[in-house]
């Protein structure tokens, strides 16, 4: 009985929208990171979510009167759970959302950590224009084909210790090789919470949105990154 009852529970929307448009022109949604196992859902008091907040509130501001609609990836788990890819299974779910409340829409994908890894591996959606990956999770050998003709910028700090930024340098390379216009910014000094030398982290992040959405000049180290033909990798 008990089976029945979860299986006939009603599954949360992916989506949450923190500004809807009446004539939106683009979209902008946030990951936040988790944990590599965790079947349960996302804690209530949780970290890695406020440490996303300060970055959403950024682009709210810099997009507002643009038709920007900018939302948040609701997952169902905490953790990415091998194979099944969770977070990342959630954010096409939230992408499919969006396209069946507002249409066909530009996206730009901005995760952290966990978070980072899903935006990246739902960089393949049609409606996804470009990735902004804050030190995110990049195993060795994850999938770059998906990301074919679209943009991904992963900005790493060279002092992480929870994700590799070299693991972030490899996967640029790589998804170059596959036919996406890529770049690693390694941020001098920066580590995973992206407290150290937080301004940086997240004017190189909303501008690199406002950059690939069309709406401002990409940071000039991004833009030479995704220029230079000889090398993935830049620092800030």
């Amino acid at each position: 009985m008990h089976a029945s009852v979860r299986e006939r529970a009603p599954v949360r929307p992916a989506l949450v929208l923190d500004r809807t448009e009446t004539r939106p022109r683009a979209a902008v949604l946030v990951l936040h990171g988790g944990s590599d196992e965790g079947e349960g859902p996302p804690p209530r008091l949780n970290v890695a979510a406020g440490r996303m907040r300060p970055v959403t509130r950024g682009l709210l501001r810099a997009t507002e009167g643009l038709g920007v609609v900018v939302g948040r990836v609701r997952y169902r788990c905490r953790g990415w759970n091998g194979a099944r890819a969770d977070a990342a299974r959630d954010t096409l779910r939230a992408l499919d959302e969006l396209g069946l409340l507002l249409g066909r829409l530009p996206v730009v994908l901005v995760g952290h950590s966990m978070g980072g890894r899903a935006a990246l591996s739902a960089g393949g959606h049609d409606l996804v224009e470009g990735v902004v990956a804050l030190a995110p999770w990049c195993p060795p050998g994850e999938p770059v084909h998906r990301l074919a003709g679209r943009r991904a910028v992963l900005l790493h700090g060279e002092r992480d210790r929870t994700t590799d930024p070299r693991e972030s340098v490899e996967f640029a390379a790589r998804a170059r090789r596959a036919g996406a216009r890529a770049c690693a910014v390694l941020v001098a000094r920066g580590e995973h919470t992206m407290l150290r030398r937080a301004v940086t982290w997240q004017s190189l992040t909303v501008r690199t949105v406002e950059g690939l959405l069309g709406a401002g000049p990409l940071p000039d180290v991004v833009r030479q990154g995704l220029l230079d033909d000889t090398s993935p990798v830049q620092r800030a």
